[in-house]
Formats: C-alpha cells, sequence, structure tokens
C-alpha cells in the first residue's frame, strides 16, 4: 500500500519507515486494546525515549490512513513493545479489532521528540483522556521522583479500569467525565489548577485537539507559565 501525498512529505522531513509484525494482543476493557509487536529493527535504529511515537498506516476503503501512537514497553534488547488503542470508529480501530499474530503493519517514524524537563519541576500537572494514556504512563515513568496531579477525562464507565500507572505515594487523579464536548474538563482545571502552580510545576496537556489548544492558551496567556514549562498537542479530533 502506497502513503500518498502524506507519504511523500514525510520522507521530505526524513521519514523513516519501518514494518511492525503483531505478536499478540488482549482487550485491557471493552473500549480498550494492547497489541503486541515485533519492531522491524525500529528500536536498534532509533534509541528510545519518553512519549515516544510512531505513524501507523492502515487501509481505508482503500485509500492510506495514518494515525500516531506512543510505544508502550518498548524493549530495545529483545525488539519489541505494545500499541494501545482507545476503541472507536475507524480504520485503526477496525484494525486493531481484527489483527492476528503475524500480520504486519507499516510505520513511519518522524515528528517524536521529548527532553525531559529541567530544571526537574517540583510536581507534574497532567491533563488527557484515553487516547493519550501511554503518553501520559511513560511521562510518570520518566520522572519517578516528581509529584503528579493527573485530571483524567473519561468517555466509558470501564474507563475507571484503564492500566494507569499511578504511585499512591506520589500521584493523585482526578477523574473527569467527559461532557460539553471537553468543557467539563476545562472548567475543572481552570478551577483547580491554579491552586497548584506554587510547586514550580511542569504542564503537560494532550486531550482532542480543541480542548488542548484552549487548554494551552489558557495557561500561556492567562496564567503566563513560561513556555518551556508547558507541553501541549492534540490527540485526536472530535467528530
Amino acid at each position: 500500500m502506497g502513503h500518498g501525498w502524506e507519504g511523500v512529505v514525510l520522507k521530505l522531513f526524513r521519514g523513516k519507515d519501518f514494518t511492525f509484525t503483531v505478536t499478540g494482543a488482549e482487550q485491557v476493557t471493552e473500549h480498550y486494546r494492547r497489541v503486541r509487536l515485533k519492531d522491524g529493527g525500529l528500536l536498534a535504529a532509533t534509541g528510545v525515549h519518553p512519549t515516544m511515537w510512531v505513524r501507523l498506516w492502515f487501509d481505508d476503503a482503500g485509500k492510506p490512513h495514518q494515525r500516531a501512537f506512543t510505544l508502550v514497553d518498548p524493549d530495545p534488547a529483545a525488539g519489541t513493545f505494545s500499541l494501545e488503542f482507545a476503541l472507536h470508529d475507524g480504520a485503526a480501530s477496525r484494525w486493531a479489532r481484527s489483527c492476528a499474530p503475524g500480520d504486519t503493519v507499516e510505520a513511519t517514524l518522524q515528528g517524536t521528540g521529548f527532553t525531559a524537563p529541567e530544571p526537574r519541576p517540583g510536581r507534574l500537572l497532567v491533563i488527557g483522556d484515553p487516547a493519550s494514556l501511554p503518553a501520559i504512563n511513560s511521562l510518570l515513568d520518566a520522572l519517578p521522583g516528581v509529584p503528579a496531579t493527573l485530571w483524567f477525562e473519561t468517555t466509558h464507565g470501564s474507563d475507571d479500569e484503564l492500566p494507569v500507572r499511578l504511585d499512591p505515594e506520589r500521584h493523585e487523579m482526578r477523574r473527569v467525565p467527559r461532557q460539553g464536548g471537553g468543557a467539563a474538563l476545562v472548567d475543572r482545571v481552570r478551577s483547580e489548577l491554579p491552586a497548584l502552580l506554587g510547586e514550580d510545576p511542569y504542564v503537560w496537556v494532550a486531550c482532542d485537539t480543541a480542548t488542548t489548544r484552549t487548554l494551552a492558551s489558557y495557561l500561556r496567556k492567562e496564567l503566563a507559565l513560561p513556555k518551556e514549562r508547558v507541553h501541549s498537542l492534540g490527540y485526536w479530533r472530535a467528530s
């Protein structure tokens, strides 16, 4: 399968292509699935960093369709990792539901990059949802000694069962049911986050694109947080 004009653009920006092979899968919840893969030489060629992600290519009615996913538990020695899918309608979710050991999927590495904040923050303030859960877990793993407060937007009752890697001694979870297209999450963050700014925080935001933009603007313009202490990236678009 060709990658269309998006693939051409990624090539121009020195994207590197790999082929991953499925080794197994498990249904974590009704709406969340983990797929285990061999990396096709990716980790040996590129190394690993926190919140590392790749673009997977899927066939969508004969057209190439790409989506980005964070690597879960990458093991360079074994050449393996997992990917986790917040399931909905779409080509990526259809593939995740049906893939079997031996199946392959094409991938491109381009655009990923993350450096742990220095100086280390006094507290992580993390805002996300099931789509960004793998990146949230990777971030918490990368800064194990840093206290964290997490606002986690949920859509399904089973989202309470998702594998968030919380340290009960250092991490606090604040679940927010999705309402008003993300408005409830924005309201909670606006009402609760300012009280935590005295702890030299680093704020990491990864929700749907519209909510992420709203919160990033609030953090930088209204709270005047320096840009090097705020990371924001929209992970999906609400339909």
